[in-house]
């Protein structure tokens, strides 16, 4: 039997009407656009549009209610059950489909470290998103391939439609995860982003049993072999921030921490390409070539160049890439013990210090809380800035409850005497509209003093209001702007904006904490 015949049989698949196994990128890239998937850019990428979908639904991600999720799984608004039977049913329902489709299957890890391997089996019917899965995930080599035994499966069919009447889904388009069964099924939806998370979302739940805390997070490595993972919602930084020409990147967005160190979960990068510049992010920019995907963005009337500015399918523009088209990505993506954990926050309203210490107890609390803000012209009824928080930053891909994750990050920080820093990647002299961005190049600067040690000598005071460290002086920053409230001309309305965002913080601590 040949391994795409096993491949087949593990997807409990009689036939296809036209099967394509383990295609190369080029392969992949030609197959794309003969079926008018996208067209390649200048640099070479190819550009594809998600069509009606330009982000993940939320609202359709579905979790299998039975035995093995039925106490351990924290159901709720984010992770909604889904019945056992209805979910065979629908199986059975994509299984009939497909015998009459392209199908594009391939082979693929997640996690770097092989002794916390999951093994994927991944049918699309798309050569682009197939290629999104090569860049995206692990690619075992030939002699891996010929030996390959999966163990999880990933079927994403953008032209199934569901009937919500009969297959227990919201609308056409879901994404349901059996954790017992380890089966993704997605459909009606073409956005690949749900790929990457539903598997995500699989490890957060795996994981943990392992003693491994899985984290939506990225991490870097310096010369020593020093180790730094930022936390961070999406727009706070922490793809950009991570990619330091001076340090080696181990991944741009999801890890787990083991008892031997970081390892990254996947083999690329899915980057936003929103005013995408060479000058402010070289490295993201460059590795936008031959083999990388771009996502629902336009070109410059008359050209194949892309025009990073044009929002006018979605502000969610997207780049992935393989990992290794950043020339500094360690090979394998695996690093040493954390030395520093870097929480990002964009903060709108402009309170926040630009970078704090934080001490265990804050560091646990930060974590679940996983505050950002969203500004104006982010989504649809946004005029101000709302203060939003997803526990662990990333509570839309966790299955157990935030607490578990929260306590197993603070025993790793107390053990390893990891140093915690707060980075507020937003507004300062006022809020958005008012105030200033803070520029990256200072947050860089920062980020190298507290990795470099030149933080651990110097003075700090207390924030009267939310009781974070502050340095007093950081090598390439403004004192004035080490301290929030000595940037805005109205001190009176810093506290209140402060005190305001101090109770959001204090309010939903205790809704976690009540769960």
């Amino acid at each position: 039997m040949t391994a795409a015949d096993r491949a087949l049989d593990f997807l409990q698949l009689n036939d296809v009407k036209d099967l394509h196994f383990q295609l190369s990128p080029s392969e992949l890239i030609e197959h794309a656009l003969k079926n008018g998937e996208g067209q390649l850019t200048e640099t070479g990428a190819l550009a594809c549009s998600t069509g009606h979908f330009t982000g993940r639904s939320p609202k359709d991600r579905f979790i299998v209610f039975d035995k093995t999720t039925c106490s351990t799984v924290d159901w709720g608004s984010v992770n909604l059950m889904f019945d056992e039977e209805q979910f065979e049913r629908l199986h059975r329902k994509m299984r009939y489909f497909l015998e009459y489709q392209t199908a594009y299957v391939r082979y693929a890890n997640a996690s770097a470290d092989p002794h916390h391997r999951l093994n994927l089996c991944i049918l699309t019917t798309s050569a682009w998103q197939n290629l999104f899965c090569n860049n995206m995930f692990l690619r075992p080599t030939d002699d891996e391939v010929s030996e390959f035994e999966p163990d999880f499966t990933v079927i994403a069919v953008p032209e199934f439609k569901a009937n919500p009447t009969e297959d227990g889904t919201r609308g056409e388009n879901f994404a349901v995860l059996n954790l017992t069964k380890r089966i993704l099924l997605i459909g009606g939806t073409g956005y690949a982003g749900e790929i990457k998370k539903g598997v995500f979302s699989a490890l957060n739940f795996l994981l943990p049993q392992q003693n491994v805390l899985p984290m939506h997070c990225s991490a870097n490595v310096g010369k020593d072999g020093d180790v730094a993972v930022f936390f961070g919602l999406s727009g706070t930084g922490k793809t950009t921030l991570s990619a330091d020409p001076e340090r080696g990147l181990i991944g741009d967005d999801e890890h787990g921490w083991s008892e031997t160190g970081v390892f990254n979960f996947e083999g690329g990068c899915y980057a936003k390409a929103i005013d995408l510049t060479r000058q402010n992010e070289p490295q993201i920019f460059d590795a936008i070539r031959f083999g990388a995907i771009v996502e629902n963005t336009r070109f410059k009337k008359n050209t194949r160049q892309v025009d990073y500015t044009d929002t006018t399918l979605t502000q969610n523009t997207r780049t992935a890439y393989p990992i290794h088209f950043i020339d500094n990505a360690v090979q394998p993506s695996v690093g040493g013990i954390p030395k520093h954990i870097f929480f990002l926050t964009c903060d709108a309203f402009g309170v926040l210090p630009p970078v704090s210490k934080l001490s265990v107890a804050q560091a646990m609390d930060y974590f679940v809380l996983g505050y950002t803000a969203k500004v104006a012209g982010t989504e649809m009824g946004v005029s101000e800035p709302q203060a939003t928080f997803s526990a662990c930053f990333g509570a839309a891909f966790l299955p157990l409850k935030p607490h578990q994750y929260a306590d197993m990050l603070g025993e790793k920080i107390k053990q390893h005497q990891v140093q915690v820093w707060l980075i507020n990647t937003g507004w300062t002299g006022g809020s958005f509209g008012s105030g200033t961005r803070m520029k990256l190049s200072l947050t860089r600067n920062m980020i190298n003093a507290a990795m470099g040690g030149h933080l651990n000598d110097v003075a700090y005071r207390e924030h009267p209001i939310f009781k974070l460290q502050m340095p007093t002086q950081c090598p390439g920053v403004p004192e004035q702007l080490l301290d929030p409230r000595q940037t805005w001309q109205d001190g009176a309305m810093y506290d209140r904006n402060a005190q305001q965002l101090m109770h959001w913080f204090e309010s939903n601590l205790s809704k976690i904490a009540a769960k």
